[in-house]
């Protein structure tokens, strides 16, 4: 089993009756910490990594790239280069992130469907290994200022391969009506315009991303073969050697005791099968999981507050976090499951639904799940996560952002600080004339 089939973090174990996770007492760092409490656990972030980088070990060249969209910290970046990840990244902040955390920015790959001519100077600055061109306006634009600079910048073409896996619409990026990449029948127009005209550009092969969260292994399989096929097609219609190929991530993980996830070695064999079947040398393949890397290494502690039995119906317990905190339940429709920190064997227990603090009717965290009796002041741990909740995080209701602490052997070290009331105000400005005399 890997790591992304766990519903818990692999350290995760019951001390004393309360929950530990790294060595670490879940009530005890909620309350060194507060909550709500994002922790990641650092032995299960690289255990995974080495159960992706095992999956592969026989294909020589591939190369890891960490989608950073899923959690990017200072900290998270500077675990996944030790563990010999490159990243994709999406934005100018990505960018920075992983620049400042002294990554060696040749193995970045900057990734969107509307990069600015900001982002795209600041990529081109920092020496990124490669672009994944997603557009006409965005080829024409990073050749202007590659140009401008004297550079030539390294390129892939993101196509949308036009497979549909079967996962929520909101992460489908490969069907055919996507925002994302190229259609299928606008690469040979592309592949002209950089060869006669941008100068500036050197392409090097083609990038696709099928969606997020995906169970089913025959989609990487069909990808993979379209991928091959439109590098052998425009190889031999325009005389070139394109030897590289970016297959995106997308590997599901465990949220519920009903999700079954496959594993990284199911995974590789799909890729391998699929390059094998086809009988053309790709010599360098990327992968990019982003979700499956991050996400069962995080769990968030919330504290029980106010409860709420509606006669005849739900008994709702609500906690001091939310949709501000992790808003893929509102987003879409994400099941997670959660246990109370101290004492989560006990024999008593009743259904009831969590909710959140915010003032949305629809801010509910699970549904009807099943727990020991919650009390006023009570720790709960919902697990899963460490991908998409902090950084998809917002200060809804003007309420701070969470801290985050990374947990390893005992030890917990605080990696992102919780939002202070200034630290919400900060950005704010008052004009001359609204001023009290």
């Amino acid at each position: 089993m890997s790591v992304n089939q766990s519903l818990k973090p692999i350290t995760t174990e019951i001390i004393n009756n309360q929950i530990h996770i790294g060595g670490c007492s879940l009530t005890e760092l909620a309350k060194k910490y507060g909550t709500p409490l994002y922790v990641i656990d650092e032995h299960t972030l690289r255990s995974i990594c080495n159960d992706y980088k095992n999956a592969f070990k026989d294909y020589k060249n591939i190369k890891m790239m960490y989608a950073s969209k899923a959690l990017c910290t200072s900290a998270v970046v500077r675990i996944l280069d030790e563990e010999g990840f490159g990243f994709d990244a999406v934005s100018a902040g990505e960018l920075y992130t992983i620049y400042k955390s002294g990554v060696d920015m040749t193995k970045v790959l900057f990734n969107g469907n509307n990069k600015s001519a900001r982002e795209i100077e600041l990529a081109l600055n920092y020496g990124v290994g490669r672009f994944s061109v997603d557009n006409f306006y965005e080829a024409e634009l990073l050749n202007k200022i590659a140009a401008e600079k004297n550079i030539s910048a390294d390129i892939l073409l993101r196509i949308t391969p036009g497979i549909e896996c079967h996962t929520h619409d909101y992460i489908q990026t490969g069907q055919t009506d996507s925002k994302f990449g190229f259609d299928l029948t606008q690469l040979n127009e592309i592949v002209s315009l950089i060869i006669n005209k941008y100068d500036n550009l050197n392409l090097k092969g083609l990038h696709a991303h099928i969606g997020s969260q995906i169970f089913e292994l025959q989609s990487f399989y069909d990808e993979v073969a379209i991928l091959v096929k439109e590098i052998s097609e425009i190889n031999k219609t325009f005389g070139l050697k394109l030897d590289e190929m970016n297959i995106g991530g997308g590997l599901g993980v465990k949220y519920t005791n009903s999700d079954n996830p496959p594993n990284t070695i199911d995974l590789a064999k799909a890729v391998t099968d699929a390059m094998h079947k086809y009988s053309v040398e790709i010599p360098t393949i990327y992968l990019e999981p982003g979700r499956s890397i991050i996400s069962t290494a995080g769990v968030t502690l919330y504290t029980a507050g106010s409860s709420k039995q509606v006669p005849d119906g739900k008994k709702y317990i609500a906690v001091d976090g939310g949709m501000a905190d992790n808003p893929r339940p509102s987003m879409y429709q994400a099941k997670y499951y959660a246990e109370k920190a101290k004492n989560p064997d006990s024999d008593k227990k009743e259904t009831v639904t969590i909710a959140g603090r915010y003032c949305e009717s629809g801010d509910i965290l699970i549904e009807d799940i099943e727990l020991p009796v919650i009390k006023e002041g009570d720790i709960i741990c919902v697990y899963n996560t460490g991908a998409y909740n902090y950084s998809m995080a917002s200060n809804y209701n003007r309420v701070e952002k969470s801290a985050m602490v990374l947990v390893n052997n005992s030890q917990s070290d605080i990696i992102i600080n919780r939002e202070t009331l200034d630290d919400l105000i900060s950005h704010d400005s008052i004009p001359d004339r609204l001023r009290k005399q």
